[in-house]
C-alpha cells in the first residue's frame, strides 16, 4: 500500500505534463493556422488592390474631348478644307451639336443649332472656333472641348491614267512631286514610255521624262504636284 502511495503523485504529474505538451501542441498548431489565414488574407487584398485602381480609371479612350480616332493625316493649322472632305465635328456633351459631315460643293456644312457654315477654305482650326463661337450662343464650354477633325480627304487628289500599276485618284496629303506619284502609282507597266509622260493642270501641259530625272538631269521637271493634276503615261 505504501508502495502504492508513492506511485500516484507520479502518474498524476506524469499525466498533468501530458496535458501541458498536448495543449502547447494545439497552441501551436491554432497559431500556425492563424499566420496562414492571415497570410492567405494579405495576398488576398494584394491582387485585388490593382483591379480596384484599373476600375477606378475613366470609362473608355476617344470619349474625352478633342480625341479625334480614325483622322485622316492632316496638320490641323496647315490644311485647307475643301469640297467633299468628311468631318467630324465634337463638342463635348452636346450630341445634337456633334456629327459627321461632308462639305458641300458649295464649300458650306450644316449643323444642328448652328445651321450653315462656311467650311471650305478654312483650316480645321479656323472652323473649330467658327463652331465653338456659335456653340456659345447656347452652351457654356471650353475651348479644348470643341474639336473639327478630317476623316477623309476628297477635295484634295491628283489622277494617274495610262500605263502603270495602278491607275486613279490619289490623296494629296503631303507636297508630292511627280517621280512620288508613279511611284505611289506601283511603276510603269512593260510597254509604257517613260520619256513623254504629261502633267495636265488645268489648260497647261507639263512634260516629264523619267529617265532624265532618275538621272539627276533636268531636276526642274519633277514639279510638286496641285490637286487635280493629271498624271499621263503613255
Amino acid at each position: 500500500m505504501r508502495l502504492d502511495n508513492q506511485r500516484a503523485p507520479r502518474l498524476a504529474y506524469g499525466s498533468l505534463a501530458t496535458l501541458c505538451c498536448t495543449i502547447e501542441r494545439m497552441n501551436r498548431l491554432r497559431l500556425a493556422g492563424l499566420t496562414l489565414l492571415l497570410c492567405a488574407l494579405g495576398l488576398s487584398d494584394l491582387s485585388a488592390a490593382p483591379k480596384k485602381k484599373k476600375d477606378a480609371n475613366p470609362a473608355a479612350p476617344g470619349t474625352a474631348p478633342g480625341s479625334t480616332p480614325g483622322g485622316a493625316a492632316v496638320d490641323p493649322k496647315s490644311f485647307v478644307i475643301g469640297p467633299e472632305d468628311v468631318l467630324l465635328v465634337r463638342v463635348w456633351n452636346s450630341p445634337q451639336v456633334s456629327g459627321q459631315v461632308t462639305v458641300r460643293p458649295d464649300g458650306k456644312i450644316t449643323l444642328q443649332l448652328l445651321g450653315e457654315l462656311q467650311a471650305a477654305g478654312l483650316t480645321p482650326d479656323a472652323l473649330t472656333q467658327t463652331v465653338y463661337d456659335g456653340v456659345l450662343k447656347f452652351e457654356a464650354h471650353d475651348r479644348s472641348e470643341v474639336t473639327v477633325s478630317v476623316l477623309q480627304v476628297n477635295s484634295r487628289k491628283y489622277f494617274i491614267q495610262g500605263e502603270v500599276s495602278r491607275s486613279g485618284s490619289f490623296p494629296l496629303l503631303i507636297p508630292t512631286t511627280v517621280l512620288e506619284a508613279l511611284v505611289n502609282a506601283g511603276g510603269f507597266k512593260e510597254f509604257a514610255n517613260p520619256k513623254k509622260i504629261i502633267i495636265m493642270r488645268g489648260g497647261k501641259q507639263y512634260h516629264f521624262n523619267y529617265k532624265e530625272v532618275i538621272h539627276g538631269k533636268k531636276m526642274e521637271q519633277n514639279i510638286l504636284l496641285q490637286p487635280g493634276d493629271q498624271i499621263i503615261v503613255p
